[in-house]
C-alpha cells in the first residue's frame, strides 16, 4: 500500500503545481486554433460558428473582451475602419465577447453595433469568461488584441479597458501593418 501511495501523491502535487501555474499566452508564431462563437451581429447572425475557420489564413484582427463599455467601442470603431480600407488585402477581424451568460450580452452587442455603425467587424459571443482554452487569454486582462496572419499569431496584446486610451487605440491600429504584409 506505501508503495502505491508515494507515487499518487507525487502525481496529485505534480498536477497540482501544474493547475496553479497559469499558461503561457500565445506568442508570436503560435499557432492559432479552432473555437466556435456565436454570431451577434455578423452574416452569421444567431448561427455558431468558428470565424477562425472561415477566415483561413487571411490576416485578422481578434478582439477579445470580458464586457463592453466606451474605449472597447472606440477601439472596434478604429478596427472596422481599418478592415475596411484594407477589403482588397481580405483583411478580417471580430470581437469576442467572453461571458457566462451570452445571451445577457447580445442586445448590448446589437446597440454597439449600430450606434458605432460597425460595418466589417462581426460581435460574438464565447461562453466561457475565460475564452477558448487553447488561446490562453490572460484572466486578469480585461481585452486581448490578438492578430494573426497564415494562421499564426503576430500580435498578442492585453489591457485592462482603462487603459485603452486614444493613444493606445492608434497603437493598436499602426500595428495591424504587422499582419498586411
Amino acid at each position: 500500500m506505501k508503495r502505491l501511495l508515494a507515487p499518487m501523491i507525487a502525481v496529485l502535487v505534480a498536477a497540482g503545481a501544474a493547475v496553479a501555474d497559469p499558461p503561457e499566452p500565445l506568442k508570436v508564431g503560435d499557432e492559432v486554433g479552432a473555437f466556435y462563437v456565436k454570431d451577434v451581429t455578423g452574416p452569421a447572425a444567431g448561427q455558431e460558428l468558428c470565424y477562425r475557420c472561415r477566415f483561413g489564413d487571411r490576416p485578422v484582427v481578434s478582439i477579445f473582451a470580458r464586457k463592453v463599455d466606451d474605449n472597447l467601442a472606440a477601439l472596434l470603431k478604429e478596427v472596422d475602419g481599418i478592415v475596411g480600407k484594407n477589403s482588397a488585402k481580405e483583411m478580417a477581424a471580430f470581437l469576442v465577447i467572453m461571458t457566462d451568460d451570452p445571451a445577457g450580452q447580445e442586445e448590448k452587442l446589437k446597440q454597439l453595433a449600430k450606434d458605432k455603425e460597425l460595418k466589417n467587424v462581426p460581435l460574438t459571443t464565447f461562453e466561457d469568461v475565460n475564452g477558448p482554452r487553447s488561446y490562453r487569454i490572460n484572466k486578469d486582462a480585461e481585452i486581448t488584441v490578438m492578430m494573426w496572419v497564415d494562421g499564426k499569431v503576430q500580435v498578442n496584446e492585453t489591457y485592462k479597458a482603462a487603459d485603452l486610451t486614444k493613444e493606445k487605440i492608434a497603437d493598436v491600429t499602426k500595428t495591424t501593418s504587422k499582419i498586411l504584409n
